[in-house]
């Protein structure tokens, strides 16, 4: 997903989300369970219970804006064994995420020379 927007952070949501919920019903949920500010440009993510669809929400400085993916055969990688309620993503995690990656269940590799 190319954003045309530089948040100063992306945060997962990690327990599902009834998706009746619009922008006031997440907003309580950014703010109540996850204790963060929605008027920060931050992204949150959210899921479903079937895990194939996903909102992302954000104040973009004039309003809010929601934005909804449904995957049609498939179901997005969403972590359920992490310990907190909301997971920060890079922008690059995001983009995975997106495209159907595991990018919570899996551990970076780190390298380094022999010498």
């Amino acid at each position: 997903m190319k954003m045309f927007i530089e948040p100063p952070a992306i945060y997962l949501h990690r327990d599902a989300v009834d998706f009746r919920k619009s922008i006031d019903g997440l907003v309580t949920i950014v703010e109540a369970e996850l204790a963060h500010d929605a008027y920060t440009g931050a992204l949150f993510l959210f899921c479903n219970k079937a895990k194939n669809k996903l909102k992302l929400l954000y104040w973009d400085k004039t309003g809010f804006a929601l934005w909804y993916k449904r995957l049609e055969k498939q179901k997005f990688k969403w972590p359920n064994k992490v310990d907190h309620q909301a997971y920060c993503l890079t922008e690059q995690q995001l983009s995975w995420l997106l495209s159907g990656f595991d990018v919570i269940g899996h551990q970076s590799l780190h390298y380094q020379s022999l010498r």
